[in-house]
């Protein structure tokens, strides 16, 4: 192996040998832990104090900027008072008001020569009512202009702009006894002056007065009277005062600087001193982290010795003479080494076992089957049932799940009982499976298939209530229906899915032609999907004859299907598939939307009436849909009509009068369509306030075959008008059913005896002749 090779072989081996040390140790990974964690606990203290205190020095730099500027101030108002009253005390002389009333120069300019050297000022001068400066030498004295609106404002100090610069002046009024004019002194406000004033500060400060003229944005920005800082290569905190004035023009503000740095400087040594200890800490950490682990994972070391050989199969025993936690553990390991073997027994169990009713599951049944069908005997016949109860959903709406689930637990004792030879399992939901072999050929199987049925046939009560437990079952047989499990188990869902179409409460053999059933109805709602996304359907037309107006008021709409293959499809092939589907949602929405749109071009007084399927008005958002439909139409909201079944109020009264009411707000109209068909139809009147009630048209058919016949439609049409609701009879197809209801109080009638569905075009023409239906009825 040559050099090049060797060295990435060597680095291999190392990385190796660090994780294992890094990864392959508990110990090592408990000691880095805890160590880690103090780290990180002691860095987060350290920073805090760290940010802390140099916050808390930034804090009292500002403080001691703030003081100093405050002593700035009250320096310059005592320097600028001293100078106001040794003005004063000049400005009163009598002698000196005698020489400015007269006009005695050299007197003045004595007198204010000698006020100058009192008061170490450069510059005094007399400023007459007149606009005359008098002094010993009038250079660099500001304008007098500039100064009478301060002086007359009664202002006595401030600063003024000489040629020399700016200087801190005070004034005293001259009157004898009137006012004659003001005797102004200054002293120069330059860069020696403001030095002298810094040495008297504690801390390190740098002084300027700036003109409003020469001040950067900044600074002119900055609010008087605060601390600020602003960072120029370094840090620096700012005081701005702005400084009283004695002459117009002239805006000068007293700029105090400090360096940070130098504040902060002096807790260096601080954050130094928590370093050190923080990295003492650590150190001390790490070691005492290291032996706490030594004494936690020698036992741990023990313990997993013990699990390896428990995963070959060793009978091992752990001895770990400690009271502490590890000792309890080790105890706690003896005793889970026993207990594995059954705790497996049970996983096992619950894995391949229903919880609810403890009957195997569909993997165990599975399971089963297969085992079954593999040693299945020449001439013997295996019998898969697929059972689903009837109307379990009904039982959990109205009596509650606990009651649900205490059904399928007496359904599932029930076949225990009644089927003890058998294997009986439960699928989920309300869906059983039941498998029974070793039938001979020659044996009846509708015997065995009445067993099943009456298995279900028995009264169950709970809590006092009868609950109605009826079922479909499914059948299929091997070897005629199938060799596998899984064509098996198909095959007999094939056959309960006949059977509840059938009238539920029955059972259904397998046939080969249910197969081909199947693949059609798949194909069809395949074909139904297409007709949804490409606009397969249209709408015809029946119209709504009201007695009362002798006209025709409204249509119901009707969805047709014209299938590019088949043809006219007949919608009661496919509604109840959309709607086990629910494709009825989207369907029954196109049909809300294009009967408004058709509708719109109606006469105002022309109505429109659209069924509403129970998972369409269980579906969110109906109202919305409505709305929409509505406003994209035009319609107005009146001249909709919503038709529901009374099978809506199954499932959620409370949350089904709310979508009501909230349809109804919206201004739509609501009939409860085929009246007298349930159990509750009463109670529904009496909930919900309906516009119209439709007569079913079974009781219509009565009319002529039944004596009782008028009697139930006078109660309805009775009970309708006790209520405020109008009423329409469905199906009348002759004249003698038609003077029966108008003689009975019918409102409305709809029929054959007027017109079948008619096409969105043939609407108009029916508008026309709806005239001539009185004159044809009386004829």
């Amino acid at each position: 192996m040559s050099v090049a090779e060797a060295t990435p072989a060597r680095a291999d081996a190392l990385l190796a040998r660090m994780r294992r040390w890094r990864f392959g140790s508990l110990r090592s990974r408990i000691a880095l832990l805890y160590a880690g964690l103090f780290t990180v606990v002691l860095g987060l203290v350290v920073s805090l104090a760290a940010g802390g205190l140099a916050r808390f020095g930034e804090t009292s730099a500002a403080r001691d900027l703030g003081a100093n500027a405050r002593v700035f101030d009250e320096i310059l108002a005592a320097r600028a008072r001293q100078m106001g009253d040794q003005a004063g005390v000049l400005a009163h002389d009598f002698g000196f008001r005698e020489a400015v009333a007269t006009g005695d120069a050299p007197t003045i300019a004595s007198a204010l020569a000698s006020l100058e050297g009192r008061v170490r000022s450069d510059m005094a001068f007399v400023l007459t009512l007149e606009g005359e400066v008098r002094a010993a030498d009038t250079t660099g004295i500001p304008a007098p202009e500039s100064l009478y609106a301060q002086l007359d404002a009664g202002k006595t100090r401030g600063i003024i702009r000489s040629d020399k610069g700016l200087a801190l002046a005070a004034a005293a009024p001259i009157e004898a006894p009137d006012l004659i004019g003001w005797l102004v002194i200054a002293q120069p406000l330059d860069r020696a002056e403001l030095d002298r004033l810094v040495e008297l500060a504690p801390i390190a400060l740098q002084a300027q007065v700036v003109e409003a003229g020469r001040q950067p944005a900044w600074l002119r920005d900055a609010a008087s009277g605060t601390v600020f800082e602003r960072e120029a290569g370094e840090r620096y905190l700012y005081h701005v005062s702005d400084l009283a004035v004695l002459q117009e023009g002239v805006a000068p503000r007293l700029v105090l600087r400090h360096p940070l740095a130098e504040s902060l400087a002096a807790y260096a040594s601080l954050k130094g001193w928590l370093i050190a200890l923080a990295v003492g800490g650590i150190v001390l950490a790490l070691g005492m982290s290291w032996r706490v682990a030594r004494s936690v994972t020698e036992p741990l070391q023990q313990l997993d010795e013990a699990t390896r050989m428990i995963g070959e199969g060793r009978e091992v025993s752990l001895a770990i003479a400690t009271g502490d936690e590890i000792g309890r553990l080790a105890d706690s390991f003896n005793q889970m080494v026993i207990a594995i073997e059954e705790r497996e027994r049970q996983i096992i169990h619950v894995g391949l076992h229903d919880g609810l009713t403890g009957l195997p599951n569909r993997k165990l049944f599975t399971e089963q089957l297969a085992t079954t069908l593999a040693r299945r005997r020449q001439g013997e016949r295996v019998l898969v049932a697929y059972v689903d109860l009837d109307d379990f959903k009904m039982v959990n709406d109205s009596l509650g799940h606990p009651a649900g689930d205490a059904l399928l637990r007496m359904v599932a004792d029930h076949l225990r009982e009644d089927l003890p030879d058998a294997l009986v399992a439960r699928l989920g939901g309300d869906e059983f499976a039941i498998l029974i072999d070793g039938i001979d050929e020659k044996r009846d199987l509708g015997h065995i298939a009445d067993a099943l049925q009456r298995s279900f046939d028995r009264p169950i009560a709970i809590g006092g209530q009868h609950a109605a437990c009826g079922a479909s079952i499914g059948i299929a047989v091997a070897p005629g229906d199938g060799n596998d499990g899984s064509t098996l188990m198909k095959n007999a869902d094939l056959a309960l899915y006949r059977a509840k179409h059938e009238g539920k409460a029955t059972y259904h053999f397998f046939e080969p032609a249910l197969d081909e059933a199947a693949r059609q109805r798949r194909q069809l709602e395949l074909d139904l999907r297409a007709a949804i996304k490409e606009g397969g359907f249209e709408l015809n037309f029946q119209p709504l004859y009201s007695l009362a107006e002798k006209r025709l008021t409204g249509f119901e709409a009707l969805i047709r299907w014209n299938h590019p293959v088949r043809g006219r499809v007949n919608p009661a092939e496919f509604i109840p598939l959309a709607e086990e589907t629910g494709l009825i949602v989207p369907v029954g929405e196109w049909v809300l939307r294009e009967a408004c749109h058709q509708a719109s071009t109606w006469p105002d007084n022309v109505s429109v009436a659209v069924n509403v399927s129970p998972k369409q008005f269980a579906a969110s958002g109906l109202a919305s849909t409505v709305l929409s439909a509505l406003a994209a139409s035009g319609l107005a909201a009146h001249r909709l009509e919503l038709e529901i079944t009374e099978s809506i109020f199954i499932a959620d009264v409370d949350a089904t009068l709310a979508t009501l009411h909230g349809l109804r707000a919206l201004g739509v109209k609501i009939a409860l369509d085929d009246f007298g068909t349930g159990y509750s139809s009463l109670s529904y009147l009496r909930s919900f306030p309906f516009d119209k009630v439709k007569i079913d048209k079974s009781f219509v058919e009565d009319l002529g075959t039944s004596s009782t016949g008028h009697a139930v439609i006078r109660a309805i049409t009775t009970l309708a008008n006790a209520l405020g609701m109008d009423t329409l009879a469905e199906g009348v197809e002759d004249v003698a059913q038609f003077e029966v209801l108008e003689r009975e109080g019918c409102q409305n009638i709809q029929g054959f005896l007027f017109s079948r569905p008619v096409p969105a075009g043939a609407v108009a023409g029916l508008l026309r002749d709806g005239a001539g239906y009185q004159r044809q009825l009386r004829a």
